[in-house]
């Protein structure tokens, strides 16, 4: 059993017991979130597919830690006029842990 949720702006394929990096959720480590917006459920070869959400469906997970990406350098660069500017950015994620999905 599967389903796809949206969360960040994003669209995650997730099965219980799987572990899931998303954008940065309002949550502390140990506290268990709920994902409302199931686009999809797929359970036995039964597909359900929502207009846009699955009616009654949600994922359930526990938020296992809060975190930071690797660091990414954002260089400007323009030829022949002497400019140059260097920026480095860590994009910020939480790590869910899904535990049930009901549809």
């Amino acid at each position: 059993m599967y389903a796809i949720i949206k969360t960040g702006g994003k669209q995650y394929k997730v099965a219980e017991g799987e572990v899931i990096y998303v954008e940065k959720l309002d949550a502390e480590a140990g506290d268990a979130v709920t994902f409302d917006e199931v686009l999809a459920v797929v359970a036995d070869g039964d597909v359900k597919v929502g207009k846009p959400v699955v009616a009654g469906a949600k994922v359930t997970g526990k938020v296992e830690a809060q975190g930071k990406e690797k660091k990414i350098l954002v260089f400007k660069y323009k030829a022949k006029s002497n400019y140059r500017r260097r920026q480095g950015h860590r994009q910020p994620y939480t790590k869910v842990v899904i535990e049930k999905i009901e549809a």
